[in-house]
This record gives structure tokens, C-alpha cells and sequence, in this order.
């Protein structure tokens, strides 16, 4: 046997030890149910996480609602693309920009709560397949929403109902709460070194 055969032989039983670790995990998770996504970390591409979930989830014909907190001042490519692709009615955004522009915190907690309500109906309706609910974690982190409020419509959705949760923070009894949490780091960002977002890629 040459040493070419000798890696070949080694590595297919290599791969065979780890195609049975990972066909034993497969069939461990045998439980049909939605299951609530955090997206959190200090790092880019929560938001685009979840917006690559609501395309994969189109693709099959499912029912999506997005509810953007913060956002919605500045036109992104998603908010164009679901415009073109997805029911107006599925589709909302808070409208005030980021808290620190706005600089009003009655107004930020008023606009917050008529946010919340079309966010708290997707989460009663079980025609929805998916509900992404952009930068939510703003929401508790600056108490414009009542924790518990949240934590308990998340909890109490309908059974096939998946949720996505975005944003730095949220605090310990969301991703508590959570079945997936994930957590993006700051390693670099192109930002810091002067350069311009890009259209098509950060907004």
C-alpha cells in the first residue's frame, strides 16, 4: 500500500467515525416544534442573519413577518426586495432611526409600542411560519417595552411558529428563553479603518 493509499484508507475512516457521530445526533432530534433564534454579539450581520433565514424560508413558500425596531429611516436592500416580494401587511418597520438621533425618549417609547403591537399579533396568528423581529433587543435594553410583555408572547406563540430575535444584548432571560442563541464578534470591521458602508452589503 503506498502512503496515498495509506491517507486515503485513514480518512475514510475518519469520515466514517464522524458520519456516524453526526447521523446518531440527527436522530437524537427526533422534537417537532418552532424554535426561537438570538442573534446577538457586538459584531456585524445579526440583521442580515436573519434576513438570509426569511429568504430560505420563502423559498418554500412560507409565511414571514418582519418587524424592524430602530431601522427604517435610511431605505435598505431588504426593505426593498420584501416590498417587491412580500405582502405589504407583513412587513413593518418603526420608522424613528436609531435612539440616538432621535433623542426622544417619550416619542422612541410611543413608537416602540405600536411596533410591538403588529409584532405581538404575528405572534398570536399560526399562519405565520417565521417572524424575524429586527434590533427587539433595543426594546428591553432601553425599557421602551416591558420585558416581561415580550417574554411572555414569545413563550406563548403557536407551537410551529419560529421566531428571530436580533440585537446586541436583550439580557439573560431572553437567550434563558431562547432554543438557539449565537453570539457574532467584533473582529474587524471595515468602518473603523474609514471605509463607507456599501450598498448591497451593509445596508
Amino acid at each position: 500500500m503506498t502512503d496515498e493509499d495509506k491517507k486515503s484508507s485513514n480518512h475514510k475512516k475518519k469520515m466514517e467515525k464522524q458520519k456516524e457521530k453526526v447521523d446518531a445526533t440527527i436522530a437524537r432530534a427526533d422534537i417537532e416544534k418552532g424554535v426561537l433564534i438570538v442573534l446577538t454579539g457586538n459584531g456585524k450581520g445579526k440583521s442580515s442573519s436573519g434576513f438570509g433565514m426569511v429568504l430560505r424560508a420563502m423559498g418554500y413558500d412560507h409565511r414571514i413577518g418582519v418587524v424592524q425596531f430602530i431601522k427604517g429611516v435610511q431605505l435598505s436592500g431588504e426593505e426593498l426586495f420584501l416590498k417587491k416580494n412580500h405582502p405589504a401587511e407583513d412587513f413593518y418597520q418603526m420608522g424613528t432611526g436609531f435612539t440616538w438621533n432621535t433623542q426622544d425618549r417619550s416619542s422612541d417609547i410611543e413608537a416602540a409600542e405600536r411596533t410591538w403591537a403588529v409584532a405581538e399579533r404575528m405572534l398570536k396568528d399560526d399562519s405565520y411560519n417565521l417572524v424575524l423581529l429586527d434590533e427587539l433587543t433595543y426594546m428591553i435594553g432601553y425599557k421602551y417595552l416591558d420585558e416581561e410583555k415580550i417574554l411572555s408572547a414569545l413563550a406563548n406563540r403557536p407551537p410551529e411558529q419560529s421566531v428571530i430575535v436580533t440585537g446586541r444584548g436583550g439580557g439573560s432571560a431572553l437567550q434563558e428563553l431562547a432554543d438557539t442563541v449565537s453570539e457574532i464578534k467584533d473582529v474587524k470591521h471595515a468602518y473603523k479603518a474609514g471605509i463607507k458602508a456599501r450598498q448591497g452589503v451593509d445596508y
